[in-house]
């Protein structure tokens, strides 16, 4: 007997072979709801409910599948025994200090600023917003101006674009 495409069972079969997982107590839908307000290509692709077997009670959300501007990511409602932590971190990359501000403010909403583009928004889940000129000062003159630039980033919370360039002029 031959062996069936796995995918063809599924309504919206996955479109990347990686998908981040991420792990709440209780509040996924709040989340995905939160993230897809943040991004602007973004959606929820489908949702499933726990069943009879749980262990979430039956009806509750138990996953759901989204998209933040064409990444797939899952969400499951999984119970309070795992908490994000640092060692993992999502990264947006911005093209203007108008859309580090954007996603800055937005995403440590009722969360933590922490420090060099980090922080962690109300889930606990921590996100680096970088300027993709960061980036290219760091690698400007073969990288001679990165320890400046370095130096620079280390004293910001919210990275500053016009800050960095001047750290890379020597200013």
């Amino acid at each position: 007997m031959a062996a069936t495409n796995p995918t063809q069972s599924r309504t919206q079969p996955f479109t990347q072979k990686i998908t981040t997982f991420l792990w709440f107590d209780n509040n996924a839908e709040e989340a995905v709801n939160f993230y897809v307000s943040v991004f602007k290509n973004s959606k929820v692709l489908k949702t499933l409910h726990y069943g009879n077997e749980g262990p979430g009670a039956k009806g509750t959300v138990m996953t759901i599948a989204f998209q933040l501007e064409g990444q797939q990511f899952t969400a499951l409602n999984g119970g309070p025994h795992f908490k994000f932590n640092e060692a993992v971190s999502l990264v947006v990359h911005c093209k203007t200090q108008d859309e580090v501000d954007y996603y800055w403010e937005k995403l440590s909403e009722g969360g933590q600023k922490v420090e060099c583009g980090w922080l962690k928004d109300r889930f606990g889940l921590s996100w680096q917003v970088v300027p993709d000129a960061l980036f290219e000062l760091m690698e400007a003159d073969g990288g001679k101006k990165s320890g400046r630039v370095m130096k620079a980033m280390m004293t910001m919370k919210k990275l500053d674009i016009a800050g960095l360039e001047k750290a890379a002029q020597g200013e």
